[in-house]
């Protein structure tokens, strides 16, 4: 996928759901993964021509992994001229060794975010990026579907009152296939997780689903993701509907020539 072609998925999500106003100040959570990096990049390359001014800042949680190495996420970020914090933690102690989770990814998500979210407020940030993609949101409506028994899943723009912030997912119009080779074209310096649960979570189990109920009947996840939009779950409403919007709709406009 070309640069191009990955703004204007970005910047339709933005205006479809509104997620920039005027003078926002942003922090874009990196992990160091493929989907973070390309969030990353993509709206430091949007500032430049986007019709509302906002500011960037990336953070990146140190779980307390002895394994983990930040400098070339650092280095990366010095290269975009985005100021760069990392905030250390003891959370993997905390959820391997104190607590000894059996399902230890919810909660680890929970402290991460926390962490995430309150240094983002110390920074002066009124909003949190968050890297999710079109298959993150089908996942998740699986998950709750599965495991819960009610058709949930994340907003495009969640609201946080008491924390005085607002969660965007400037990448919900695309496919985890397309954000890998975005990454591989460009050469993003991705870093392996440390985490001992990679691949081996209940969301791990969903994407495997997911992947074969599309090859078996191809297009079922980009349905399935349309039938999200249109199902009245808060947030998702959009004031009209292109297309494809699974697909980011079929005119792609960025801004650049």
């Amino acid at each position: 996928m070309k640069t191009q072609q990955v703004l204007s998925r970005v910047r339709r999500a933005l205006d479809d759901y509104r997620m920039i106003q005027e003078g926002d100040r942003i922090a874009v959570g990196i992990s160091g993964g493929k989907d973070s990096l390309t969030l990353l990049y993509a709206l430091n390359a949007l500032k430049r021509f986007y019709p509302k001014r906002y500011s960037l800042c990336a953070l990146s949680v140190d779980l307390g992994f002895s394994n983990a190495d930040f400098g070339r996420i650092e280095a990366f970020c010095r290269e975009l001229d985005v100021p760069f914090t990392l905030v250390r933690t003891q959370i993997a102690e905390i959820v391997f060794e104190e607590r000894k989770e059996t399902n230890p990814c919810s909660l680890c998500a929970k402290m991460r975010k926390g962490a995430l979210n309150e240094t983002a407020q110390t920074l002066g940030c009124n909003k949190v990026a968050y890297a999710h993609h079109q298959d993150d949101v089908v996942e998740t409506m699986l998950l709750s579907l599965l495991y819960e028994g009610r058709f949930h899943t994340f907003s495009p723009v969640t609201r946080l009152d008491r924390a005085q912030l607002t969660l965007i997912r400037p990448l919900i119009y695309m496919r985890e296939a397309e954000v890998k080779g975005f990454v591989n074209k460009i050469g993003l310096p991705v870093l392996k997780s440390p985490c001992p649960m990679d691949g081996h979570s209940r969301r791990e189990y969903v994407k495997q689903l997911l992947s074969s109920l599309n090859r078996e009947e191809p297009g079922v996840r980009d349905r399935m993701f349309y039938a999200i939009q249109r199902s009245g779950m808060d947030g998702w409403a959009l004031d009209r509907l292109a297309d494809d919007p699974a697909l980011g709709g079929q005119n792609e406009q960025t801004g650049l020539s």
